[in-house]
């Protein structure tokens, strides 16, 4: 089935397979209505997964599929917690035992605001109303404060939410439910480079920054993504399968 979607602003045609749909997707919203009525207040989710696995496109299909009554899904990125492009040129981090520009390995985890999240989050977590900001693909940019959280089922996508390692694993506290996907790493690759070409890079640099760094980031995610509840794999035709 074919869905027109937006993500992070930007829209997209997406297609999701009638067994896909009914055997993971639908339940899976079932199951987070279910722990909104028990607890009786906002229900949260995390959804982790390496780059170019499709989270945010799937986080924009809950939404839809979940349609506009009480528990209607509200999807999240964590891609607005990147530092500021400003912030990412003036500081360094330290790789193979080299200090580099953040801004030269922007999407590793020392290029968020992890404390920012971890705030923002537990407030998410509490059923306040709250602001989130968002990622800008034209400023390159997060934009702070850019909508605001009343939903009382709430989903937040992105790459390093079930991350094992100090301070991100403490996220975890603040889901009711934590949902992963995993890939293989060569199908990974290439959806990233058609990404990359798609926006008019040439393929030397698309391949050069796609093997420094996004795929250094998918080989973390998926090395080191704590166990979720629901544990879903892309496989090389776009369809999902659940994960023992």
């Amino acid at each position: 089935m074919r869905y027109a979607l937006m993500n992070s602003g930007v829209p997209v045609e997406a297609e999701f397979s009638r067994e896909n749909i009914d055997g993971i997707f639908l339940p899976l919203l079932a199951r987070l209505g279910a722990i909104r009525r028990e607890k009786g207040k906002r229900a949260v989710a995390l959804l982790a997964a390496p780059p170019g696995a499709g989270k945010s496109t799937l986080a924009a299909l809950l939404e839809r599929l979940s349609g506009d009554g009480p528990e209607k899904l509200t999807a999240l990125g964590m891609d607005g917690f990147h530092y500021p492009q400003e912030y990412l040129l003036a500081h360094e981090t330290e790789i193979d035992g080299r200090a580099v520009p953040l801004a030269s390995v922007k999407g590793a985890p020392p290029t968020f605001d992890l404390d920012g999240l971890t705030a923002a989050l537990a407030r998410v977590a509490a059923g306040e109303n709250c602001p989130w900001p968002a990622y800008s693909r034209t400023l390159h940019d997060p934009v702070p404060n850019a909508v605001t959280v009343t939903g009382e089922i709430v989903l937040i996508e992105g790459n390093y939410l079930l991350l094992d390692a100090p301070g991100w694993r403490e996220l975890r506290q603040y889901a009711d439910l934590t949902v992963s996907i995993a890939a293989d790493p060569a199908f990974l690759r290439a959806r990233l480079l058609a990404r990359h070409l798609a926006v008019g890079r040439s393929r030397e640099a698309a391949e050069a920054f796609v093997d420094r760094s996004d795929m250094a980031n998918a080989r973390l995610c998926l090395e080191r993504t704590l166990p979720a509840d629901l544990r879903l794999y892309l496989e090389s035709d776009g369809t999902f399968t659940k994960l023992p």
